[in-house]
């Protein structure tokens, strides 16, 4: 396409799901598994992991070292396993733990116990080991950590801020995995689904050692009034005792949201669109993100500010859905924020939108995320659908599902958070 296309629902439809598989297809966890394997080792390899990438990242070492003796275990979500050779592959629970994530994690600190100089433990860290990965602090059961992550969900924390107090009520994480695998040499091979890319809050850092204090934790749990299980507020309330660093240690960022949004910018120009990125990094409540995200699309329609259309706004980071005491419908952060952009949009011509998460699943439900258009409302008031009533309810998974307005990939085997991306044309 060039820049004298004249884009309509059709076009603008292709042109967003392309645009999004372009970014998802960069993230591939595989490709950058590939390219980052550390020197062989002149013992064992040991291959743990954790996240919605695990599989797929652990079925790249083995591929790729016939020669080498690998073994090893990972845990990945529900639906998200592939085989992966040698190495062993677990299912657990996500975004709330259960039993099989206590187990995984039991499995995969013995795989890293007794192992020497000469050995090498690869760790694959992806989007989602929080819950994946658990194993209570001292005196915690799985029901308090249950508890824990339903109240971190619920609450508005930012993801960082969640993953603060996770760190701080484990067993393993923070750098207690790493811990464990002393003396053996240790690589953390990660793919980033954080703002800023900091190793210490993907899946709460098993392998990296906690760089927060009680303090900071305890002012998160004031700041938005959590009520935690008793248990877990007698460990914040003592000394902390952090996992010294791994005297063996690399860390590798293998892919990140920045990249999948500069790969979404190449394919834009293709299309012929001005891209501009955003920011990989917003955060904040999923409506009102929305809500600013529409004000920018209709000043780019309007006046050509912050750039002249044909262009594409893209945007990454996590944004957050508070729950209130009357609970939520079907939905997820990309769907709410979709919903509260159209509300603002108000039916603007030539702006169109697609909001999903790389991995496939947003939230809870089936779909990666939906697509707006100029009249997603006027399609709304034809079925009789009140889209601030869903937008109230949480519900906005029911609004677009009604609506035929979806986006459904099934589980992309990676995890680089969410992508945004609006075509004002």
């Amino acid at each position: 396409m060039s820049n004298n296309t004249t884009w309509n629902d059709e076009s603008a439809r292709a042109a967003l799901r392309r645009i999004f598989d372009a970014a998802v297809k960069s993230a591939d966890p595989a490709a950058a598994v590939r390219r980052h394997l550390p020197e062989k080792p002149r013992g064992r390899c040991v291959v743990v992991g954790a996240g919605k990438g695990a599989a797929v990242m652990a079925a790249a070492v083995d591929a790729a070292w016939p020669d080498v003796d690998v073994s090893g275990v990972v845990v990945t979500r529900y639906g998200h396993a592939v085989p992966a050779g040698r190495i062993e592959v677990l299912q657990a629970a996500h975004p709330v733990p259960d039993e099989a994530s206590v187990q995984a994690s039991t499995r995969i600190l013995q795989a890293v116990q007794g192992l020497g100089p000469d050995d090498l433990v690869v760790a694959l860290i992806s989007g989602g080991g929080s819950s994946l990965l658990t194993l209570p602090g001292p005196g915690m059961t799985l029901a308090d950590k249950q508890a824990l992550n339903r109240i971190l969900l619920a609450s508005g924390a930012t993801i960082n801020e969640m993953n603060v107090l996770r760190r701080q009520l484990s067993a393993i994480k923070g750098g207690r995995l790493a811990q464990a695998a002393l003396p053996a040499r240790l690589c953390t091979l990660i793919v980033s689904d954080v703002p800023g890319d900091d190793p210490a809050a993907i899946a709460s850092g098993p392998t990296i050692a906690d760089p927060a204090t009680r303090e900071e934790a305890r002012a998160i749990v004031a700041r938005y009034r959590m009520e935690l299980p008793a248990a877990a507020q007698a460990i914040l309330a003592t000394p902390m005792t952090p996992a010294a660093p791994h005297p063996r240690a690399e860390v590798k960022i293998i892919a990140a949201p920045m990249m999948a949004l500069k790969a979404a910018a190449d394919e834009a120009r293709t299309l012929g669109l001005t891209p501009l990125i955003l920011g990989d990094a917003l955060e904040g409540e999923a409506a009102q993100m929305g809500t600013v995200l529409a004000g920018i699309g209709r000043s780019t329609a309007l006046y050509g500010q912050p750039l002249a259309a044909p262009a594409l706004l893209l945007s990454g980071g996590e944004a957050t859905v508070t729950i209130g005491p009357d609970g939520a419908g079907k939905g997820g952060r990309n769907t709410e924020s979709l919903l509260a952009m159209a509300l603002a949009l108000a039916g603007q011509k030539g702006v169109w939108a697609l909001a999903a998460d790389s991995d496939g699943i947003d939230g809870t439900e089936d779909a990666a995320g939906a697509i707006i258009t100029p009249d997603t409302l006027a399609r709304a008031r034809d079925r009789q659908l009140d889209p601030r009533a869903f937008l109230r309810a949480h519900d906005s998974y029911s609004f677009f599902a009604a609506l035929g307005d979806l986006v459904m990939t099934g589980p992309t085997g990676t995890n680089v958070n969410d992508i945004r991306v609006m075509l004002v044309g």
